[in-house]
């Protein structure tokens, strides 16, 4: 009964402490109208003010986090989505091409338009795809030879292009030839002869056959490509390309792709495009946001055992390391042989065939690390890159955008490492300034890379003793002459990256 008597009381106290608070809000509203009657209007607005601002901020933390589901529910554009026809989609999804790259979501629309085009992106952006897609989905619609030529400054690029067109276009039938110099003509003119779809070229050697293989001809040409364009033109390619360009048709399609847009390109540009579409994911030269870059410094007399710490440490990644010449790379690549690693050299004064024969192995896995010159910093594209190591930094900021853009390519992530001694210091300000933000620094134990000291040192003696072979049976052969004497630089080895 007590317990009853309680809850009665309770209640009965609550329902008084009701009405008290409503006499009270009954009494500040009769006061605020009186308020209202006299004041001024701009009063009253300015006391309204903050009410009216807090139920819009409180209406828009509310339409906040829809909107924001709406961005993270917002689907990425598919290659169907700019249409790419199913069989190239196909051929894509088969690839691992998920989805477009923004290069490839801006341009393939524009290009299916008809249009001709000029293309500036950063480097692994998927430029190949790009104007290849379009293309062999015009060839599907208009069947015919000598359809397109694409022109790239390198033999190494030229073959990758190539690749990449077959790979696209294997289900639709696709016959690709290239024609680069450092090969016998003969077999290139009876590749020719059979009339592929799509040529893949460098100018010098494509002028050469223009010029002397009989029943070779572009009359019928609908696409040309320009790959790489400033590289083309860096290269003296210029007075070719005029050549080249005074014997194919007016009237086609010419897609134009460069790194930078100089005033070179843009002459080029003028004279070979109509009316371009310009596409430019990137104006600037910048990095991907995958890549983690970073530096050691320390000081030049223990360079080779900081590469080695380096090694040991990424044991068994794939592996880039850049050089500055050719000595350097062939003695660097020998140096980690003596060590154990499957190390191969690559440069600029090796045969055309253990060039390519170099990169495959180095693609196929048989060899995980490549010492290469800057023959291989630009256009070549190894997807399974893991680590770029910059064992001599490179002269210009361009070069080294460049070289740590063999990895961390199509949405991958990768990693870049720059060796820095005491004469470094002022390239790696340039690079940073270039960048627009200065590189971490590798953590590394001084005392756990000297511990290697020794070993290294055997390694090196080795690599002299292998060094002082070469030279001895180059020496019999009558050296590396790269023009002959007193010659000027052939046409046909204009491809031909020389350090």
């Amino acid at each position: 009964m007590s317990g009853i008597v309680k809850k009665r009381k309770h209640t009965d106290s609550s329902a008084t402490v009701k009405k008290h608070d409503k006499k009270l809000k009954a009494d500040k509203k009769e006061k605020k109208e009186k308020k209202r009657e006299e004041t001024p209007e701009d009063v009253v607005m300015e006391e309204e003010a903050p009410e009216a601002e807090e139920k819009e901020e409180e209406a828009h933390n509310e339409e906040a986090p829809t909107e924001e589901k709406k961005e993270e529910e917002a689907p990425k554009k598919s290659f169907k989505d700019l249409g790419v026809m199913p069989e190239l989609c196909d051929a894509c999804e088969t690839l691992g091409f998920k989805n477009p790259t923004p290069i490839q979501c801006e341009s393939i629309p524009l290009a299916l338009e008809g249009k001709d085009m000029i293309g500036l992106a950063e480097t692994g952006s998927g430029k190949t795809a790009a104007f290849a897609l379009p293309i062999l989905q015009a060839l599907w619609n208009e069947p015919s030879p000598f359809f397109a030529c694409v022109m790239a400054p390198t033999r190494e690029l030229a073959y990758q292009i190539s690749e990449q067109f077959e790979a696209l276009g294997g289900g639709i039938g696709v016959k690709c030839t290239v024609i680069v110099g450092g090969m016998e003509m003969m077999p290139q003119a009876v590749a020719l002869g059979k009339r592929p779809h799509i040529i893949v070229a460098t100018p010098g050697r494509l002028l050469d056959h223009l010029e002397n293989t009989k029943g070779f001809s572009l009359r019928n040409l609908k696409y040309l490509v320009m790959d790489e364009a400033d590289r083309l033109l860096d290269m003296d390619f210029g007075p070719i390309l005029d050549k080249i360009l005074k014997v194919i048709p007016q009237q086609r399609h010419t897609y134009l792709f460069s790194a930078t847009m100089t005033s070179k390109v843009e002459k080029l540009q003028r004279a070979s495009l109509h009316n371009p579409a310009r596409v430019s994911v990137s104006s600037k030269y910048s990095t991907v946001k995958t890549l983690l870059q970073s530096y050691i410094f320390f000081p030049f007399a223990h360079k080779d055992t900081y590469l080695v710490y380096l090694i040991n440490e990424f044991a068994g990644q794939t592996t880039i390391i850049f050089t500055r010449t050719v000595n350097e790379t062939q003695r660097v690549a020998l140096l980690l042989r003596a060590l154990g690693f499957k190390a191969i050299p690559l440069h600029g004064q090796m045969s055309q065939t253990n060039r390519l024969g170099a990169l495959n192995k180095f693609k196929s896995g048989a060899r995980n690390i490549l010492v290469a010159t800057d023959l291989a910093a630009r256009g070549l594209d190894i997807p399974s890159v893991d680590c770029v190591i910059n064992f001599d930094l490179a002269q210009d900021s361009k070069t080294y955008i460049h070289r740590v853009g063999r990895t961390a390519r199509a949405g991958r992530s990768g990693r870049s490492i720059s060796l820095v001694t005491q004469y470094d210091i002022e390239l790696l300000k340039r690079v940073e300034a270039a960048l627009g933000h200065t590189l971490d620094e590798f953590p590394v134990e001084r005392e756990d890379v000297l511990l290697l000291s020794e070993r290294v040192q055997e390694a090196q003696r080795e690599a002299i003793r292998e060094m002082k072979n070469i030279h001895e049976k180059r020496d019999k052969r009558g050296g590396f002459t790269k023009n002959g004497p007193g010659k000027g630089k052939r046409r046909d080895d204009m491809d031909k990256e020389h350090e």
